[in-house]
């Protein structure tokens, strides 16, 4: 019986690595899976070796601090490799973590795939050059991602972005509506502050005090939702909005609802930027990390946008905040700016669906089991 390594680390990789396991079940119900990652890969079926989603971090210097622990897990990642032989390994994400496991596969003599591989587009071509090197197969959701590990010499195949195939842009939020008293009378505003306890901390203070702007400055009546991600508590988000004078709706899951119904959105930078241009949503992305993390990532990063609907589109489609330029005045500003103009929103939501169709066809998740498959000369199991 054939088995496939999936290396994962945090939860959105956890759950992109499922995904794709529960895909090649589906092609192949004889496959074995060991790993490393979350709840959701184990409820896939894949043995876990080790679970690292708790230790998320954001930034170059907080990761460092689970630097000798990761080194452990490499040794041990490498053990199983030697002991298991599998057929072939899957990398999703983790690209710090990943690019070295991919080290340790090629001295193994085991392929390997990497789906959301290194930003080689954001930070260098050097990361494309290492895993061009590394004999990795590129499964690329990004179209300057598939152009720049082409440029370096991988082996690439342009999947697609899976948001496609989770995202229903036609979803019926009619229950949705009337269970949170929202009709057209009101413009509906969605506070989206991130998944993770540190965005949450350098974001949501500068979010509420624009709200508390956007109810004093807007003309017509405002509804704020707020859709909480199981990863934040309720007590903290309800805490730090009771020093505002503000009747905001938390809402357990249900983003997607949230950016379906909403006018506008205020949102941290990330996936959720792309998964609220599914919905043509306007939106105003802010990001907010460590004083030492932004510098370095100023000397780092390639590009001019950290919002992924603006470096695919390579222009500003919604503005976008960063660091100091996380106020609530300037949320608000650039948030008026928006609401205020018919024009202004039409254009944002024409371009978002420019966005999206950039991001390939429906059916990544399934291209991407074939490609592992094909990468590990595994069966498709009709035989």
């Amino acid at each position: 019986m054939e088995k496939i390594m999936v290396i994962a680390g945090e939860a959105s990789g956890d759950m992109h690595a499922a995904r794709v396991v529960e895909e090649l079940k589906k092609i192949n119900p004889k496959l074995e899976f060991i790993g490393m990652g979350g709840q959701r890969m184990a409820e896939a079926g894949v043995e876990l070796l080790y679970d690292p989603t708790k230790l998320s971090t954001i930034g170059f210097i907080e990761a460092v601090k689970h630097l000798r622990l990761m080194y452990r897990i490499l040794s041990k990642l490498e053990e199983a490799m030697k002991e298991e032989e599998p057929a072939v390994i899957l990398l999703v994400d983790y690209s710090g973590f990943n690019m070295k496991v991919a080290k340790v596969a090629q001295r193994c003599g085991i392929p390997a795939v990497n789906y959301f591989a290194p930003s080689a587009w954001v930070w260098g071509q050097w990361r494309a050059n290492k895993m061009a090197k590394r004999d990795v197969t590129i499964a690329s959701v990004f179209p300057m991602e598939e152009q720049v590990y082409r440029e370096a010499g991988a082996e690439v195949e342009f999947v697609g972005h899976p948001i496609l195939d989770i995202v229903d842009p036609n979803l019926d939020t009619t229950e949705f509506c009337r269970e949170y008293n929202l009709s057209s009378e009101k413009t509906i505003v969605g506070l989206l502050p991130g998944s993770r306890q540190q965005e949450v901390d350098a974001l949501l203070a500068s979010m509420l005090e624009a709200a508390s702007q956007l109810q004093e400055r807007y003309q017509r009546e405002l509804k704020f939702l707020l859709p909480v991600a199981d990863t934040i508590a309720n007590s903290e988000l309800e805490a730090e909005i009771k020093q505002y004078d503000l009747e905001i709706e938390l809402i357990a899951g249900q983003s997607y609802q949230v950016m379906k119904v909403a006018d506008l959105l205020l949102t941290a930078s990330g996936t959720a930027t792309l998964e609220a241009a599914c919905f043509k949503t306007p939106m105003v992305i802010v990001y907010k990390t460590s004083l030492s993390t932004y510098l370095l990532g100023k000397l780092l990063v390639k590009i001019p946008y950290v919002g992924l609907p603006n470096v695919i589109a390579e222009e500003e489609v919604v503005p976008e905040l960063l660091q100091g330029a996380v106020t609530g005045d300037k949320i608000a500003d650039e948030a008026l700016n928006i609401l205020n103009s018919n024009s202004k929103q039409e254009d944002i939501t024409e371009k978002l669906d420019q966005v999206i169709n950039r991001l390939g066809e429906q059916g990544a998740i399934k291209r991407v089991a074939k490609l592992v498959l094909a990468t590990g000369g595994i069966s498709n199991g009709a035989s």
